[in-house]
């Protein structure tokens, strides 16, 4: 809380994937896999790694606990109900990590108290209220603990009883509230208002950190998220590859990404992300998770940054601003790719063949055009090794002198074989005939 105090501008990357992306139906992980992504999530820079939900299974209070002793740098995370067992079960599997924080939560929104906790609004801020002071009460004695709480489903809740819980929950001993869009109801204007709202009618707002966790089930969790900031929040709650429950949430690499890209509109904001690392853990938590990024992914698809247009590859070839905005090389990307395909024009084509070796000049280029584009054709993309075939056909060819133009063949029982084969020169066709024996 003192750093946020000294640097207001700095917006707090809070990963999840160890969590809620865990949650993604078939994404589970075993101990040593969640301790793998989390060693990952520290190089990447993080600032703090939602571990898990401690009360949930042995196993998972396991691996938050092996996460929180082993891996150095983020804060370490643990979830709980604001349930006095959750919450001491919490703090056990973190409290050995340099920097803790036990995050509690409860639904606030009349359809959560109405149909799963079934509390008036007083029991539920009183519920709220006991559990961050008691979280408060078990971070006392460590050098570096805080609590967080979320009132869930935020996005549904009455405005004036959610400001009513934000400044309780503060007053109780909150160093961040999280204002979780638990649904994806809410459109980026209504979101950004909401957290306009939050910052002007809290009383005590500045002495917390306001926090967002944005769902994707209509696609807008990422603008949520930007709106948010741009409103005064300054941590994103988010995971890799924007895995999570059912649509996912907030891809981390998207954010980050956009405030680093966007400093001109985000001005002064900035992430202590380390971009380089943003490809590689994409590819480590999909591997180990077994769900393919797809293909046109912001920032990580593998299509992100390549080009099959024509238009598009000749405007690559000559500058990469015309039609990338962010470098591949600053999230550890391969280079840009030039997919060959019949959409490619003769730049990329002389292009590629330049870098697998090959110099054609432009007479040679239209008959290589030619072939390239009959294989194209019949093929979704064009390959290396297609090109190779091309240029190692055109390399050996030799003028022509003759070709066949016909033969033929008569046999049988008790006669002789005869060939007669014509072949084609610039003077005509010249035809030979010849008998065989058996001899």
């Amino acid at each position: 809380m003192d750093d946020f105090q000294n640097n207001q501008q700095k917006v707090y990357i809070f990963d999840t994937t160890l969590r809620d992306a865990e949650q993604t139906p078939g994404a589970a992980l075993g101990i040593e896999e969640k301790l793998e992504i989390a060693k990952h999530l520290a190089k990447l820079n993080v600032d703090i790694i939602e571990a898990g939900f401690p009360i949930s299974s042995p196993g998972d209070f396991e691996a938050v606990k092996r996460v929180a002793n082993e891996v150095e740098g983020p804060e370490i995370c643990a979830l709980s109900r604001v349930v006095e067992k959750d919450i001491t079960a919490a703090w056990k599997a973190i409290e050995d990590a340099p920097r803790a924080r036990i995050h509690t939560f409860v639904g606030t929104s009349p359809i959560h108290m109405g149909r799963i906790t079934r509390t008036t609004p007083e029991d539920t801020l009183r519920m709220a209220t006991d559990a961050v002071a008691y979280a408060k009460s078990l971070c006392e004695g460590h050098p570096d603990a805080n609590v967080e709480f979320s009132p869930m489903d935020a996005g549904r809740t009455e405005l004036a009883f959610l400001y009513e819980v934000v400044e309780a929950t503060i007053a109780a001993g909150a160093t961040v509230v999280n204002i979780p869009e638990t649904v994806g109801w809410t459109v980026p204007t209504e979101f950004g208002n909401l957290i306009k709202g939050i910052i002007e009618n809290v009383p005590n707002v500045n002495d917390a950190i306001i926090s967002v966790h944005c769902h994707n089930d209509l696609g807008l969790a990422v603008a949520n998220s930007l709106i948010a900031v741009e409103q005064g929040a300054r941590q994103v709650e988010c995971t890799i590859n924007g895995l999570g429950e059912r649509a996912g949430n907030t891809a981390l690499e998207e954010v980050v990404m956009a405030i680093r890209t966007r400093r001109d509109y985000f001005k002064g904001y900035y992430t202590d992300i380390n971009a380089k690392e943003i490809a590689p853990i994409s590819r480590r938590v999909s591997r180990t998770m077994g769900i393919a990024v797809q293909p046109n992914k912001a920032i990580v698809g593998a299509n992100a940054f390549a080009h099959s247009s024509g238009i598009h590859q000749d405007g690559i070839i000559k500058s990469r601003v015309t039609f990338e905005i962010i470098d591949p090389k600053e999230i550890g990307w391969k280079e840009s790719q030039l997919i060959l395909s019949p959409r490619s024009g003769r730049n990329a084509l002389r292009h590629r063949l330049s870098e697998l070796g090959y110099e054609v000049d432009a007479d040679q280029l239209d008959k290589v055009y030619e072939r390239f584009l009959r294989v194209a054709d019949k093929k979704k993309a064009v390959q290396d090794a297609d090109l190779e075939a091309i240029m190692s056909d055109e390399i050996r060819s030799i003028p022509a002198v003759f070709e066949l133009d016909y033969i033929q063949v008569v046999s049988g029982t008790r006669i002789a074989s005869t060939t007669t084969v014509g072949v084609r020169t610039e003077n005509g066709v010249i035809e030979k005939a010849s008998t065989g024996t058996d001899r």
